[in-house]
């Protein structure tokens, strides 16, 4: 429903309630912890395997944030004596439920999870334990449960010093190395994200910051003599590399720090934060506030440094002079990477980036006498700078998008900052104005920009008229038997996609509105965890979601009514009809 990098798709149906498992009262996933020897010496590490078993009929998403799912995570605490890292899951499975749109990564039945035990070379000899948690939300074909949290503890033995250790469940390790990681085999999904990454680095040497360290390029490899062929190639390589582990740093150190971010984007005001954040910086491209790089560093990487060594820094130095312009467009990287929590993919896409960036400067190092037949910086390259600012803006309001509920209000709002954008960039900006050619290619990319957002809304908006929901509140239930009116109360959740699906084909259908309209219509959003949800959803037997409860005139629930699966419009109708007349009592307000 929202925008997203690259794009991101997904989740919900199947009406038929006996088909559907019946939903879990106990922890979904069960983990086994499998060890690769009988004790474990100090100063060395050990492979381990984690046997997750999911309940049958229920399935847990991939270890790769999409859309609004929730990934599988599996964290270790550590200390100096013992720790857990290189921890792997295997590829997971593509499948396409009747709610999506697309196939998306889940887990299912038993497999099996890599890892490896480091034990501290002080570790004492005894009994040790290091703790950790497996975190996952799981989904069936009809209804999704709330993200559950299972507490894992790996118990062992540190030998004493001599101790004779032996391996064990040799069979099951061997058979987990022909397992597929997503190391090993790649989709065309992140082939597709890594070209868009990698365009995005070349896009940036449009920038203004950019631009100018073409010349200091240039200078550099020019003043180093007439090298040609490889020796040429290698320095300019090297460059290249430098930028590159500059960036591909970040990109590490936000994947390693991806659990504590997406814990953090849980919480609205974090989110206005960096929404907030993302707009600076976009303003700052419309040259209202500017960043400065210290002039001794700029002064450092203006220095000859000569040698292999001296290039490489060279290009160290390249991505701390652009961070001015670079800034906001990594930060949005960074936190897209942080999501994914992966350090292998936050190094890749920041290598591929610092690759796009460095290409064309690696380039003009090998043949640096190509300088005079570059355009010259001028307002052109201003226009561009502001075109970035308004992608910042937009991916600001990315940020905002799941704290709007109402899709109407999401798109209007959408179609506002790209129609600010277009007529800003096509006719109020007035760099280049006494270009004819200039000009008339700023209209073309307003002109442009209102179509591609209007086709967007227009084919994304859903118009019709939907149940009113009101917030789930005590003192609206009690009113509601006071008045003697029914009442359907329905459990939502953003990352229930069976509840997006009904949002989109069964709340918005003109009999289901016109008789709910009967009825008191409560929402009770278990999207985020929340103190006071805790008593409702005991007192309701609220698993997850979607479930649909109906209450009498008198207040009271009629248990044979209930939905805990998703449903179609005809089966609701039904089920409403039937609320109008009243049932038996299970729970009273």
């Amino acid at each position: 429903m929202k925008i997203k990098f690259p794009v991101l798709l997904l989740l919900s149906v199947i009406s038929v309630l006996f088909l559907t498992p019946a939903r879990a009262k106990t922890n979904t996933v069960a983990v086994d912890v499998i060890h690769s020897t009988d004790k474990y010496e100090a100063a060395k590490r050990y492979p381990v395997l984690f046997r997750l078993t999911v309940a049958s009929g229920w399935y847990i998403h991939g270890t790769t944030k999409e859309d609004y799912l929730i990934p599988t995570a599996l964290v270790f605490g550590g200390s100096d004596s013992m720790s857990v890292d290189n921890i792997v899951f295997p590829v997971p499975q593509k499948k396409k439920f009747e709610y999506t749109d697309n196939a998306v990564d889940v887990y299912s039945g038993t497999f099996y999870v890599q890892g490896m035990v480091k034990v501290g070379e002080g570790a004492a000899a005894g009994l040790k334990s290091v703790s950790g948690e497996l975190s996952y939300q799981a989904c069936s074909k009809a209804s999704c449960l709330a993200p559950e949290t299972v507490p894992v503890k790996i118990g062992l033995e540190v030998a004493a010093a001599g101790t004779v250790t032996t391996r064990i469940n040799q069979d099951i390790f061997l058979a987990s190395r022909n397992m597929e990681t997503p190391d090993s085999r790649y989709d065309s999904g992140i082939l597709w994200a890594l070209l868009w990454v990698f365009l995005g680095g070349l896009a940036l040497n449009l920038t203004p910051c950019i631009y100018p360290l073409i010349p200091v390029t240039v200078s550099y490899f020019g003043g180093r003599g007439n090298r040609r062929g490889g020796h040429a190639i290698l320095l300019g390589i090297l460059y290249i590399l430098g930028l590159a582990v500059t960036n591909s740093i970040l990109g590490v150190t936000a994947a390693l720090t991806g659990g504590i971010l997406g814990a953090a984007l849980q919480y609205p005001l974090v989110l206005v934060i960096i929404a907030l954040i993302m707009v600076l910086l976009g303003l700052s491209f419309f040259g209202l506030w500017e960043v400065h790089v210290p002039g001794s560093i700029t002064r450092l990487a203006s220095k000859n440094f000569s040698g292999y060594f001296g290039t490489f820094f060279m290009g160290l130095t390249l991505g701390i002079v652009a961070a001015p312009c670079l800034g906001p467009f990594v930060l949005g990287l960074l936190t897209y990477v942080g999501q994914k929590g992966d350090p292998f993919t936050g190094f890749l896409y920041f290598f591929v980036l610092s690759i796009g960036i460095g290409l064309p400067l690696c380039v003009l190092a090998i043949f640096s006498s190509t300088l005079d037949r570059l355009p010259r910086s001028g307002d052109w390259m201003l226009w561009v700078k502001k075109v970035m600012g308004w992608v910042m803006i937009s991916m600001g309001y990315y940020f905002l998008g799941s704290l709007i509920k109402s899709p109407v209000i999401y798109y209007v709002l959408f179609g506002v900052i790209a129609l600010g954008a277009a007529i800003h960039l096509g006719w109020l900006d007035k760099t280049g104005a006494r270009l004819k050619f200039f000009s008339l290619m700023k209209r073309t990319a307003g002109v442009l920009i209102i179509l591609c957002a209007g086709t967007y809304i227009f084919t994304a908006i859903d118009l019709n008229e939907h149940v009113s929901w009101a917030p789930f509140n005590e003192t609206i239930l009690e009113e509601a038997r006071v008045n003697k009116q029914p009442v359907i109360l329905d459990v939502y959740a953003d990352w229930c996609l069976p509840c997006r699906h009904m949002e989109k084909t069964v709340f918005n259908k003109l009999e289901v509105v016109e008789l709910s309209k009967k009825f008191t219509t409560l929402r009770l959003d278990i999207t985020r965890k929340q103190p006071e949800q805790e008593g409702i959803r005991a007192r309701y037997s609220i698993d997850g979601a979607p479930t649909i409860i109906f209450f009498d005139k008198q207040g009271n629930e009629i248990p044979e009514l209930r939905v805990e699966a998703q449903t179609d419009a005809e089966g609701l109708l039904s089920h409403m009809k039937k609320a109008l007349g009243g049932r038996n009592v299970k729970f009273k307000i």
